[in-house]
């Protein structure tokens, strides 16, 4: 069962740049979150990137990118974060760095360099052949060739995230010390981002290994021994009971995103079906003391429908996306209020009719979310219905459709109107507040 802190959180996922534009702004934008009811905020990566994925390809570890702010302005974000009672989470993306990150820089330029072993290489690009690959719509395998040098990295996501090498125990000393940088400054939680990619073995998709587990239950010992205040929370998408085993048995991770329940909950919405979800929340209760699920509707990423039955996700796909126009892999690139407007789409002609239906369907799925008794998070924009913003020509990450930059005139509007997504969110978010005290 979850600490009753946890059961009550309602964390608050944002890019400061399209929340805010910098963390100063950011800063300045607190109180609106804590109107909001959050409890915790959820930083996406705010490290110097070269951007390509994000910034999950991180250039620095220790750094905020420049045009967010400085070291400085995001201490005094932290400090006055946790006046209001907000507690911060970052990435700790540990899967890969940038391939402008200077480990590989110099495990590139300089084989003899203890770097080298930071990172995978290999000479002819054969070994790991069964390992995921992830991004295939980017590249067609893991192993990236360079043709100055004749050889190989493994890269699971991008050509230009370098799988990091985490047999190496130097690299496990490397993140330590970077959880210590970020614990300093005020950061109280860790989304271990790609976790069951982080060990590859010959023969294995290279993913949910027994090894990845031992890396995580030494990831934990630190933090518990450092930090028994610092929450470790799990980014990892499969089928339920591979997700389970990232509690460990209370000694791995503390917190576990719920993608099943999500896609589930999307696609009675959507549908208009209930009972896809009933299993996983009747299981919610199921895990290790001190440890919870931390459900979702929607994120950064794609809705990627992997755990959905076959049939619920062929109808769901007819549904929002018939053309195939925001396909991501298996899934889609869709916000929530975009999903509920195109399973309503032909339902009347009227427009103000549809609208209503829009908002209800919109309200009730939040609705559902706000009772479920677990932490849960909200993406940026949901709380005003944000819906995707239109796609330039020839994007590459067509995710990009959900990061819009935040409606702050909307919020304005929402905010003195009683009847609007924004007070309505507020309203429930008060209710559960009282009901998990």
């Amino acid at each position: 069962m979850a600490e009753h802190f946890l059961r009550n959180a309602i964390f608050y996922e944002l890019y400061v740049d399209k929340f805010a534009g910098n963390f100063r702004a950011l800063t300045e934008r607190l109180p609106y979150l804590a109107e909001l009811g959050v409890t915790h905020v959820h930083l996406l990566p705010h490290y110097p990137s070269p951007m390509i994925d994000g910034g999950y390809d991180v250039s620095d570890y220790l750094g905020v990118r420049l045009e967010l702010g400085t070291l400085d302005d995001f201490d005094r974000f932290a400090a006055h974060a946790t006046e209001l009672g907000i507690s911060i989470m970052v990435d700790l993306v540990f899967n890969h760095t940038s391939t402008r990150h200077p480990w590989f820089e110099e495990s590139f330029q300089n084989p003899q360099s203890p770097k080298r072993n930071y990172y995978l290489w290999s000479s002819n690009g054969t070994e790991l052949a069964d390992s995921t690959v992830c991004f295939p719509e980017i590249k067609a395998k893991n192993w990236i060739f360079h043709e100055n040098r004749k050889e190989y990295h493994f890269s699971t996501f991008c050509p230009e995230q370098a799988d990091l090498n985490w047999d190496n125990p130097a690299v496990f000393e490397e993140f330590c010390r970077i959880m210590d940088f970020w614990v300093a400054r005020g950061v109280r939680l860790f989304r271990l981002d790609a976790a069951s990619h982080i060990i590859k073995r010959e023969g294995t998709p290279s993913r949910n290994l027994p090894e990845t587990h031992a890396v995580l239950r030494k990831i934990r010992a630190y933090v518990d021994a450092h930090y028994p205040e610092v929450k470790l929370v799990a980014e990892v998408h499969d089928p339920i009971e591979r997700m389970r085993e990232y509690f460990g048995n209370g000694d791995e991770c503390h917190l576990v995103y719920h993608f099943p329940l999500a896609e589930a909950l999307i696609a009675e919405m959507a549908l208009g079906e209930k009972g896809i979800a009933e299993q996983y929340i009747w299981e919610l209760s199921d895990t290790p003391r001190g440890s919870s699920w931390l459900l979702f509707l929607r994120n950064h990423d794609d809705i990627s429908l992997v755990t959905l039955a076959s049939d619920h996700r062929r109808r769901f796909l007819r549904v929002v996306d018939p053309e195939s126009h925001v396909r991501f892999g298996d899934g889609v690139a869709l916000r929530l209020a975009t999903v509920c407007e195109r399973s309503l789409a032909h339902d009347t002609s009227d427009t103000q009719q549809r609208e209503h239906g829009e908002r209800e369907c919109f309200q009730n799925i939040l609705e559902e979310l706000f009772s479920l008794p677990a932490p849960i998070v909200l993406y940026y924009g949901d709380e005003l219905g944000m819906k995707n913003m239109p796609l330039a020509a020839g994007v590459r990450d067509i995710r990009v459709c959900v990061r819009n930059t935040f409606d702050w005139n909307e919020a304005e509007r929402q905010k003195n109107d009683p009847d609007s997504t924004l007070s309505f969110i507020k309203k429930i978010a008060a209710a559960r507040k009282k009901r998990m005290e």
